[in-house]
């Protein structure tokens, strides 16, 4: 049963989770893992009370995940039989809290791939103590750096032990997951949609098996503790801050991790006014864009050359928003990191308590965002497609204007603000809003089932006016359109900018049919009707079905008459077309001549103007 978090809805039982626990065992984990099983079936049940009335805000959630990884370190190991002898070796520095155990490698194969185990401990003093007792591998040399990234190497032969100690150790060596990392694939993640009874328990089975779980948040927050360690030395206050998918409740397995890095944290911090003492500081440039360049240009050769794990490192500085690539190896993880952009950091707080506010956001995001990838109308490379950021902003504005509205307008969290809510960016952009849910004065008497949440949204936008109007997350209702962009939708916290902008007219009409399709594909395909073995629900909203998809190319024809051949030097040969008549055929032949005499007439014009007509008409040419 749901726990909503200042709503009255409450879901209905799922009654599949006990047949999907035998599935779950067959498909997403081995045979003999069966530590996981449980873990992984009470990860869908988990769903119903992810959004409690204790709801943690999004700063108590980064502090929570920080400590976490305060108190962590990631050994590389053999395979996941090696964590007993792992956890023995590491409990003399102190209380294991948990363990977890992944691979990474695409092979699947065990000899090929890396396993790798994260050892949480019950206080970060036993880190740091595991740490310092590390030494360096001496057979093969390298930069000398020491970080959380570890290799447990083989020990002496272990002495023969009594079978009852042995009984005991067994008892103590607990891994809360093994092969956590794992991202469902799209067969098994079928077979468990079809194993479901209606289209409600195919959204929770695809929420709680492609969201982003513990480890994954673990593995990304390790990122984190690396890149800020690398750089507090010279910079006490450095903090990278993550924001996007990884953090704000709607990243799925195997998402990259977006990081802000702020060298000084404490800037605007009020110093003390009797220190006689102060810093000798290196000059800046006076041009912030050139300043980031080059910070960020030696911030990555420092990625590159010293912190172990990192490869392929990119520089793109000569973007709009300068930025570095990374890839982690120890963690199987791509990481971007720019700086000095919070707003970034505050539109995932803001869609993070929208996840908090109504456990049905975050459930029906997932299935919209998973169908827009099915269809073709998101793509992980940039273009002129709807983001996954865009559709999540229709998700969130759908939800505002129902008629007995699930979310609230964010201007509601704006009057509901308290003084320490204040945030102002360094460009002077106002990101204030209510930070605590529990003092949000909303509550929703909506009861509708994500089942008819999901038709309701593909319905609402079939019907959308995207001509006229743009939509608004401020106010929760869409105004009229401020330029003539195909879609428009106002940026929640920059409101002088379009979310959507990228977005052409194509996508936007595709987008348009997709939905229109969608609701035909869920009328035509359900379960009371459809045989055994056939695909109903999500199954055949997310199947490869392009001949029953309607496309834009059914509506456009081959032209009928080239335009060239209009303003072709000589008369079209009209032995090759069919004409209707002879006046027909005259007709066409003297639109041709008129057309040449009137370009023949341009012509001798520009070439009587002067020697500077001339020329200009030549740099015309050129810039053609």
């Amino acid at each position: 049963m749901y726990h909503v978090c200042r709503s009255s809805w409450r879901a209905p039982q799922i009654s599949t989770f006990s047949g999907l626990c035998a599935l779950l065992k067959r498909t997403v984990l081995p045979h003999h893992h069966p530590v996981s099983v449980s873990a992984k079936c009470g990860s869908f049940r988990a769903i119903r009370s992810a959004s409690s009335g204790n709801a943690h805000t999004f700063d108590s959630m980064l502090a929570s995940k920080r400590a976490e990884a305060r108190r962590s370190i990631l050994v590389q190991v053999s395979s996941e039989r090696s964590f007993p002898e792992l956890a023995k070796y590491c409990s003399q520095f102190g209380t294991i809290a948990s363990s977890h155990h992944y691979r990474v490698g695409a092979s699947g194969d065990d000899e090929s791939d890396y396993h790798y185990i994260v050892v949480e401990f019950s206080e970060p003093e036993a880190a740091d103590a595991a740490i310092r007792s590390a030494v360096f591998n001496e057979e093969k040399p390298g930069v000398r750096a020491r970080s959380i990234f570890l290799w447990f190497r083989a020990g002496p032969r272990p002495k023969l032990a009594v079978k009852e100690s042995k009984g005991k150790e067994d008892k103590k060596a607990k891994l809360s997951s093994i092969e956590g990392s794992r991202i469902v694939g799209d067969e098994e993640l079928k077979e468990l949609l079809m194993s479901a009874e209606s289209i409600e328990d195919q959204i929770q089975i695809l929420h709680g098996a492609t969201c982003l779980n513990d480890l994954g948040k673990r593995l990304r927050f390790l990122a984190v503790r690396q890149v800020e360690s690398s750089l507090q030395g010279m910079f006490p206050q450095a903090v990278a801050y993550p924001f996007g998918s990884s953090v704000n409740g709607y990243g799925k397995m195997g998402c990259d991790l977006d990081l802000i890095l702020d060298l000084d944290s404490e800037a605007g911090a009020k110093q003390n006014p009797d220190s006689r003492l102060i810093f000798h500081t290196k000059a800046t440039n006076p041009n912030e864009r050139t300043q980031v360049q080059r910070q960020l240009e030696s911030i990555g050769d420092v990625l590159q050359l010293f912190l172990p794990g990192v490869n392929s490192v990119r520089r793109i500085l000569k973007a709009r928003v300068p930025i570095i690539k990374y890839h982690h190896e120890h963690l199987d993880l791509e990481i971007d990191l720019t700086m000095n952009n919070m707003t970034g950091v505050y539109m995932s707080e803001l869609l993070y308590l929208f996840g908090q506010i109504d456990p049905r956001v975050q459930p029906l995001t997932f299935c919209i965002r998973k169908w827009a990838q099915a269809v073709g109308l998101t793509n992980h490379a940039p273009g002129y497609w709807i983001t996954n950021f865009s559709l999540t902003m229709l998700v969130m504005y759908f939800l505002q204007q129902l008629k007995e509205p699930i979310l609230p307008p964010i201007n509601k969290l704006v009057q509901n603000a308290s003084p320490t809510d204040l945030r102002i960016t360094e460009s002077q952009i106002n990101c204030s809003f209510l930070r605590d849910i529990s003092k949000l004065d909303f509550k929703t008497s909506n009861t509708s089932t994500l089942e008819d949440l999901l038709l309701q949204f593909f319905e609402f936008y079939s019907h959308f006016d995207f001509n006229q109007r743009a939509i608004s997350l401020n106010v929760g209702t869409s105004i009229l359109k401020p330029d003539h962009s195909p879609m428009y939708i106002v940026n929640p916290l920059e409101t002088i900018l379009n979310v959507s902008k990228n977005v052409n007219l194509e996508e936007t009409e595709l987008f348009r049919i997709q939905v229109r399709n969608a609701l035909w594909l869920l009328d035509t395909h359900d379960k009371s009707t459809a045989a055994e073995s056939t695909e109903w629900g999500l199954v055949s909203l997310f199947g490869n079905k392009v001949k029953d998809r309607i496309t834009p190319q059914m509506f456009f024809t081959k032209r009928l008459v080239n335009v060239k051949d209009i303003f072709d030097d000589e008369v079209t040969n009209s032995e090759g077309v069919d004409f209707k008549n002879k006046m027909v055929r005259n007709q066409v032949a003297n639109i041709q001549k008129a057309a040449r005499n009137e370009i023949n007439k341009l012509a001798g014009t520009g070439n009587g103007s002067g020697s500077s007509s001339g020329i200009k008409l030549k740099r015309n040419a050129k810039r053609r």
